[in-house]
């Protein structure tokens, strides 16, 4: 009799499995079923910006729900970042992750050390390299007169950025410490005055995103040397690499991916890396993104983890030897 009622019992655990496991792919396939909200730490009318309204878009369209996009800017990204990693992993509410907030901010702030836990990466849309321009008065046309001007004039030349932290802050370090030369640094709270101090003499040089320099290069208020792209650019393609100049592996670049909130289901984040990727591919948008020197991995989700802690390796040893703190 014992015997019988154990039998009973697997089968009736046996017939539960099977009659609940078809259900889960099914939710899955649901979603969405409601409008999705995509959140920007930055303020609006930046890349970052530009990126999440092109692949809201293209959401909008592969899905038949409507994605919005939330502009919450304040603390270098943070605010925004910590908003979706506090929210429900549900797939509703995504974050706009760029470099800084991702790979940055990270090794700077000790609040922020463990975001990589909170926040999952769905997809890497966008890299756009950044380019080292000067100020046209500056007597350097490429890399190498620049360093040695630099050898020659020690503690002379300075290089603005967009702020402590920033990309452009830690690729003027970087050639610094590849180069051994001596600048200083003058930080700025954001691109856009560090470029018009850069036109108006008031600096030197500067690492900038070519989507920013892009209209003073062509109308020639400042001088590009180099971009930081492992290979030239379509829209710059008299400009060497880095790389061609004699710094191999020298990389600095905007970057953009979509995140979600630690937790999120597996089918749901796969369905956002395949639609996004599908729907990047055929939006109107992409080239306008493209005119802007943008590159799209739109890779799998592991291809961005592994670039991501690339990321902050190399950028961990550059902030260290600087001793860059932002406490």
């Amino acid at each position: 009799m014992g015997v019988q009622i154990r039998s009973v019992r697997v089968l009736a655990c046996v017939l539960a499995l099977i009659t609940v496991a078809p259900i889960q792919p099914a939710k899955a396939q649901q979603y969405p079923s409601r409008p999705i909200k995509i959140i920007v730490p930055l303020a609006a009318g930046g890349v970052a910006d530009i990126v999440a309204r092109t692949v809201a878009n293209a959401l909008t369209q592969a899905s038949k729900q409507p994605v919005v996009v939330e502009n919450k800017p304040g603390g270098g990204g943070l605010l925004g970042a910590q908003s979706v990693a506090n929210a429900q992993p549900d797939g509703y509410t995504l974050l706009m992750g760029f470099h800084g907030v991702i790979a940055v901010l990270p090794l700077l702030k000790s609040e922020f050390r463990h975001i990589d836990k909170e926040l999952r990466p769905i997809i890497h849309i966008a890299t756009i390299p950044n380019v080292l321009v000067v100020r046209p008065a500056l007597q350097v046309r490429s890399v190498n007169e620049l360093v040695a001007f630099a050898k020659a004039n020690p503690g002379r030349l300075n290089y603005g950025s967009q702020g402590v932290g920033s990309a452009g802050h830690l690729s003027g370090e970087q050639i610094k410490q590849l180069a051994g030369i001596d600048m200083t640094h003058v930080p700025y709270r954001g691109a856009a005055p560090a470029v018009q101090d850069l036109i108006a003499g008031q600096i030197d040089l500067m690492f900038d995103t070519v989507a920013l320099e892009l209209p003073f290069i062509k109308d020639g208020t400042v001088r590009a040397l180099a971009v930081t792209a492992p290979e030239r650019l379509a829209i710059l393609p008299e400009l060497p690499t880095m790389s061609e100049e004699g710094y191999p592996g020298f990389r600095s670049s905007a970057w953009f991916g979509l995140f979600a909130p630690a937790g999120t289901p597996k089918p749901v984040m796969d369905w956002l890396n395949v639609t996004t990727r599908a729907a990047i591919e055929t939006s109107e948008m992409r080239a306008t993104l493209v005119a802007m020197g943008a590159q799209f991995p739109l890779g799998p989700t592991d291809q961005f983890e592994a670039f991501i802690a690339d990321e902050k390796y190399r950028w961990e040893a550059v902030i260290k030897k600087a001793r860059i703190t932002l406490e």
